[in-house]
């Protein structure tokens, strides 16, 4: 009677966050991440006009984010009603865009950090890597890249007949194959770039650390060596436990494992727990490596004052 009591319980957490958790965590995702995201692109649109290889990708980086966070409200109102009303086809495009997200962004934060260890080689931007053109032929190779790596998963995604449900991709499909597929995402869109961007971070740290032994005065360089410690723990910490969870609930479902209903609902639960984890990093994308530039901020707030002028005059 404890046991099933306890399994009643998880079973229990699972619908509450299925309903409660996932509409409220993506509704802040999407009011905050929308009012970043914005300010961004208006910020890049109106106020930048010498652009670099680092302005392309954040550029693009906030466009995906954006795609991303146009999708939330269907998947809120999908998990607050327990129903999907959108049809099949949004409900393929919506996960297709979710994910295209999730591993464009990967890609981008990594190129973001191989160019910040080139300018700091190369500060006048004479490698090619740093040239405009080449950043715009990467950031569409990454586009590309990401849609070929994402087209197999719109095989095991699926709604049902009458369209009321669209799983998710870790509940859909044979899980056999999903699983061996979920595994080479992993390996290919995840630990790679996780590893690259380490790697190029570390240099990064090293660097830094060698030119604050050659000052003598106060260490200026203190923030960007905090800044680059917390990119490479945000990125961590906000992609890690989803992959590992994705991975851990298609494994569950295989019939070689042999689980009871209530390890089944504890698993299914923490997955849910670790979903929008995962897509915050479009949420911290603007504050991290946006606003929190002196310059951008700068340029940002004054074209806005100088709008707010200009609207105050002619009301006048």
């Amino acid at each position: 009677m404890e046991w099933n009591a306890t399994c009643e319980h998880w079973q229990a957490v699972q619908t509450a966050l299925e309903s409660r958790y996932l509409p409220v965590f993506y509704g802040i995702e999407f009011i905050v991440g929308i009012l970043g995201n914005t300010a961004v692109v208006f910020g890049y649109l109106f106020c930048l006009k010498n652009w670099n290889s680092s302005n392309i990708y954040l550029f693009n980086l906030s466009i995906c984010d954006l795609a991303f966070l146009c999708t939330l409200p269907m998947l809120m109102r999908n998990y607050a009603q327990r129903k999907w009303t959108y049809g099949y086809v949004l409900c393929i495009s919506n996960r297709y865009v979710l994910h295209a997200n999730l591993y464009t962004s990967i890609l981008f934060l990594t190129f973001i950090s191989i160019d910040r260890y080139l300018l700091m080689n190369y500060p006048f931007r004479e490698h090619l890597l740093q040239k405009k053109l080449f950043a715009i032929l990467i950031s569409l190779a990454i586009w590309g890249l990401v849609t070929l790596e994402l087209l197999p998963i719109l095989l095991f995604i699926h709604s049902d007949d009458n369209s009321t449900n669209c799983t998710d991709y870790a509940s859909s499909g044979d899980p056999n194959q999903s699983f061996i597929y979920s595994m080479c995402l992993t390996f290919l869109g995840f630990l790679i770039p996780l590893f690259v961007m380490c790697f190029f971070y570390f240099k990064i740290a090293l660097f830094l650390k060698q030119r604050n032994r050659q000052l003598t005065t106060a260490l200026p360089l203190e923030k960007p060596l905090h800044l680059v410690i917390m990119a490479v723990v945000i990125f961590s910490v906000l992609f890690t436990p989803y992959h590992v969870m994705r991975n851990i609930r298609i494994a569950s479902r295989l019939k070689t494992w042999k689980k009871s209903p209530c390890t089944e609902a504890i698993i299914n639960s923490l997955y849910i727990l670790t979903r929008p984890l995962a897509f915050l990093n479009s949420v911290i994308n603007p504050v991290f490596y946006f606003l929190l530039g002196d310059h951008f901020r700068e340029m940002l707030m004054n074209k806005l004052r100088h709008h707010f002028k200009a609207l105050t005059f002619f009301r006048r």
